[in-house]
């Protein structure tokens, strides 16, 4: 899974994003990608949730978090909006192209 991680994306929407990034690359590393682009989706939501604390569906733009909280204006948020508009979709796109023969 660590593999549909990088390179990372550019530009980011807050500056907790990064750091979800990375926390979520690093709790999934060495963990094998599942057979379907819907369970990669699935295993990287519940990830998401267990790291950030919501759903990435939550109806909220954003949320702060402390644990990603290292200097900056908005260190520690976490955009939601860019984490279901466009990481999310990112991320199941390198794994249907991991994914197709």
């Amino acid at each position: 899974m660590a593999d549909l991680f990088d390179p990372e994306p550019s530009p980011w929407g807050l500056r907790g994003d990064p750091h979800v990034w990375r926390a979520l690359r690093d709790h999934l590393a060495g963990k094998e990608v599942p057979a379907s682009v819907d369970e990669v989706l699935s295993l990287l939501r519940e990830s998401f949730s267990l790291l950030v604390g919501l759903d990435v569906g939550h109806p909220m733009s954003s949320v702060y978090r402390e644990q990603y909280a290292h200097g900056g204006m908005s260190s520690g948020m976490v955009c939601l909006d860019t984490w279901r508009d466009r990481l999310m979709p990112l991320l199941a796109e390198r794994a249907r192209t991991l994914l197709e023969p």
